[in-house]
């Protein structure tokens, strides 16, 4: 399957693919088509993530001699309740920016980075509750974690692009392994500006910090909180929540790189 678009689009093929095994529970990589995702949106982290050019030109000219050599990669996914993701889903903060973009986007407003940070900045000093942290982050044989402002679910690295710099908000995340979890207890300007600088520069361990929280190859992680918390999966909002069970599904999609 070919696909032209952003992030979005991919997602959107994605589970279309596994739509079935999504309700059955099972399902095998080899039993469905290879995803070929050529980028044609704003961030293309996917792509780029998977080892394709984000350049739509370049990306054509590598997948044209992959398909030539049969040569495909089989990745693990992200399970946001009953919906798949490629590479990141935020519950929080993150996914209130994300939903500020959507918004904008809907009414005809071209996505750049500028119009992201843009908006990040408005949301974290103008609209976002950065006194009060509700999330708590529950993992296998540990205990609750938190509250925190925000979580961002990991499926690889990176979790965005900042232009053309990535930015590692899980570093150690990989499509071979279980999800990695990033999380903040503050969003004191020190604390978050100093972990964006760290995201910006650390590409070979978890963030650090004492108001960090992360965790490491989690197969399965649950984000709660006491009221509806907006939620993003591979940069697109799909609405608020008061839980969302994270599950990471190895082995799930063949890719064409």
């Amino acid at each position: 399957m070919l696909t032209l678009g952003g992030d979005g689009t991919v997602n959107e093929a994605v589970n279309g693919l596994l739509a079935t095994p999504a309700r059955s529970g099972t399902h095998s990589a080899a039993d469905l088509p290879a995803l070929a995702p050529l980028p044609g949106g704003s961030g293309n982290v996917f792509a780029g993530a998977i080892g394709l050019p984000r350049d739509s030109v370049d990306a054509a000219g590598q997948i044209l001699g992959a398909l030539a050599e049969r040569r495909t990669r089989v990745i693990g996914l992200g399970r946001a309740d009953d919906r798949y993701f490629t590479f990141n889903a935020g519950f929080g903060f993150d996914a209130e920016v994300v939903r500020a973009v959507q918004g904008l986007r809907a009414h005809g407003r071209h996505v750049t980075p500028n119009l992201y940070v843009r908006l990040a900045l408005r949301q974290f000093y103008r609209q976002t509750d950065r006194r009060h942290p509700v999330v708590m982050i529950e993992a296998p044989g540990g205990d609750p974690l938190g509250p925190v402002f925000l979580g961002i679910v990991s499926n690889t690295d990176p979790w965005t692009y900042l232009g053309s710099r990535a930015v590692h908000a899980n570093p150690l995340a990989g499509f071979d392994t279980g999800l990695d979890v990033f999380a903040l207890r503050s969003l004191s300007s020190v604390a978050t500006f100093g972990a964006i600088g760290r995201m910006l520069t650390t590409h070979d361990r978890p963030l650090p910090g004492r108001r960090v929280v992360a965790l490491h190859d989690q197969p399965m992680v649950t984000l709660r909180a006491p009221r509806p918390v907006p939620v993003q999966i591979d940069g697109e909002y799909i609405g608020e929540r008061e839980n969302v069970i994270f599950r990471s599904i190895p082995n799930a999609l063949r890719v064409v790189v």
